[in-house]
């Protein structure tokens, strides 16, 4: 493929389950394509803002955010704010001159692919999720690419602009050697127990938290360990709860998990909300995992991933209302069970896509140079 000195912009965010794609992708077009200059559109006040700075990438704010379902009558000022976005979109696009617009989800991607489209720049929407959303579904007219991690995606867009690709996933993840002792032991944990992982997202997840607080005793008993990520929300609260309670040295407990590499490596089993981009990141890493969909995210899509998985044994399904009853006894039960680990594991890694960075990246450049090729 002849090199051309092509610009992208990748607009998205909001969570981490959109930023890890939007800078995988990003990476894996550096690597592969050095010359492409890349610009990120972002919303104002979001973790994008931040997180991909870091990554070494420059980013673009848009004053855009969410429709607010209980307070109906603020919605009049986030409209203005996403008429504004239109145009502060606009001028980006203008002034950039992109060759391609990728968009992976969150509130900047509206405006921002359907403004590139208007101006008669191919846009490629990366869906992360098995059900698509309301916005998706709209740029989805407009789109030349559609790159999707799910099976059965023509009931949401048009068949013939749809590419399997699956969700890129964090290099860092992709790539460790790290070893369960070596994962196990950078949480002082004992390597001869089984280990339990529990992440309900960097925010963490009530229901998830409250199935352990309600549970110690049964902790305290099971002869499992457990390494417990509880969000920075309710990280301080649990820990005044569990200061009331005698010492867990079997509990690994923390806001936060930098590393999770490690965390992945120690895991024997994982409890988990059923984001795409966790699930895709289970798939690549094998790891059994029992999936606590979150009840308050749009179109209800997290049930939808879960269900992916379950419809092929690859993964076990606890309802959010269920799960302070009867979550922590199910893991438990799970994680002593040898066969049933090795067969969740088995049937997640067939649904493993393992280079969706570097596919999707391909694509981007494929639209970049027939847009130049159509333009001269």
């Amino acid at each position: 493929m002849d090199r051309g000195n092509f610009k992208i912009i990748i607009s998205g965010g909001g969570t981490g389950g959109h930023i890890f794609p939007a800078v995988s992708i990003a990476n894996a077009l550096k690597k592969k394509y050095p010359e492409v200059e890349i610009l990120f559109v972002g919303a104002e006040g979001r973790m994008e803002m931040q997180r991909v700075p870091a990554a070494g990438y420059r980013i673009m704010g848009l004053p855009i955010c969410g429709l607010d379902r209980k307070n109906p009558l603020k919605n009049f000022s986030v409209i203005i704010k996403f008429i504004k976005s239109g145009w502060i979109a606009r001028k980006i696009i203008k002034d950039f001159h992109p060759h391609t617009v990728v968009g992976v989800g969150g509130y900047a991607s509206g405006p921002t692919l359907k403004m590139a489209s208007i101006m008669g720049i191919p846009t490629l929407i990366q869906e992360q999720n098995s059900y698509a959303g309301v916005t998706n579904k709209m740029l989805a007219k407009g789109a030349k690419r559609i790159c999707v991690a799910y099976k059965g995606m023509e009931r949401f867009f048009p068949e013939e602009k749809i590419m399997l690709t699956g969700n890129p996933i964090r290099q860092e993840l992709a790539e460790t050697t790290i070893t369960r002792e070596e994962g196990i032991k950078a949480f002082g944990l004992d390597p001869d127990k089984r280990t339990i992982l529990i992440v309900g997202g960097s925010l963490g997840a009530r229901t998830i938290n409250d199935s352990v607080l309600k549970h110690l005793d049964l902790v305290k008993q099971s002869g499992i360990q457990i390494i417990w990520q509880t969000g920075k929300y309710y990280y301080k609260d649990i820990l005044d709860q569990l200061n009331r309670y005698e010492k867990l040295p079997m509990l690994y407990v923390t806001d936060f998990i930098s590393k999770m590499e490690e965390a992945y490596a120690a895991a024997d089993l994982v409890i988990s909300r059923a984001g795409a981009g966790s699930i895709s990141e289970f798939c690549v890493l094998r790891k059994p995992v029992i999936l606590v969909p979150s009840p308050n995210v749009a179109e209800d899509h997290q049930t939808q991933n879960a269900l992916a998985l379950v419809n092929n044994n690859a993964a076990i399904y606890v309802k959010d209302v269920d799960a302070p009853d009867t979550l922590l006894k199910q893991a438990i039960e799970t994680v002593n069970n040898t066969n049933l680990l090795k067969n969740l594991s088995d049937n997640i890694a067939t649904l493993a896509y393992t280079n969706s960075a570097e596919v999707i990246a391909d694509e981007v450049y494929k639209l970049a140079k027939e847009y130049q090729e159509n333009k001269k």
